[in-house]
């Protein structure tokens, strides 16, 4: 069963940049589309970005739109989510997900692989 492991996460000061990971094991992930989910203290999950297996399409959150780069390495087994401009409000848990044959890349529930998450943490 593929695994997925998120890297990247740490604290920064409102400006910053960070690029996360999400790194495939026990298998090639490349069919699956894949997104970076975050919750923040006493908030639900939000989906931030997300990209298809061919990278032929991706999503973004309003909040994020034009700070945010979703990517992906399929020969590598790894998405990238590079963050610039961080705000304070982008600070959560991240989470990167996986699924296959996901119609809406944007809906949590279409997604059926879960990562552990990765703290971000961005101070005014």
């Amino acid at each position: 069963q593929v695994q997925f492991v998120e890297s990247g996460g740490g604290l920064v000061q409102a400006g910053e940049s960070l690029r996360l990971s999400c790194a495939a094991s026990g298998g090639t992930f490349i069919y699956y589309a894949v997104g970076w989910f975050r919750q923040a203290p006493g908030k639900e999950r939000e989906s931030v970005a997300s990209i298809r297996w061919n990278s032929g399409s991706t999503y973004y959150a309003d909040s994020v739109l034009g700070r945010f780069t979703i990517s992906r390495e399929n020969a590598q087994n790894t998405v990238y989510l590079q963050m610039n401009n961080l705000k304070p409000e982008d600070t959560g848990v991240y989470y990167c997900a996986a699924g296959l044959g996901v119609k809406n890349i944007a809906r949590e529930d279409e997604y059926g692989y879960w990562g552990q998450g990765t703290q971000v943490t961005v101070s005014s």
